[in-house]
């Protein structure tokens, strides 16, 4: 995710989309969502409503993960 130039609120929660670390399926549950945080941090400008919608996205793929873990 390019992250250079961008607002301190955006690159701080940008790295909660980071999925490496998790085992090859519960990858697979959270790589959409990734991908869809570096389209908008591509597309949008830095701001309170970015940060207020990516914080939302990172609340629904910690819900689809621990679905995953059930």
């Amino acid at each position: 995710m390019n992250l250079i130039g961008r607002h301190p609120s955006t690159v701080q929660i940008a790295r909660h989309f980071d999925y490496d670390h998790l085992p090859p399926r519960l990858q697979e549950i959270s790589r959409p969502c990734h991908d869809l945080a570096e389209q908008l941090i591509g597309a949008l400008p830095d701001g309170p409503e970015l940060t207020a919608g990516l914080r939302k996205l990172v609340e629904a793929k910690d819900c689809f993960v621990r679905a995953a873990v059930e």
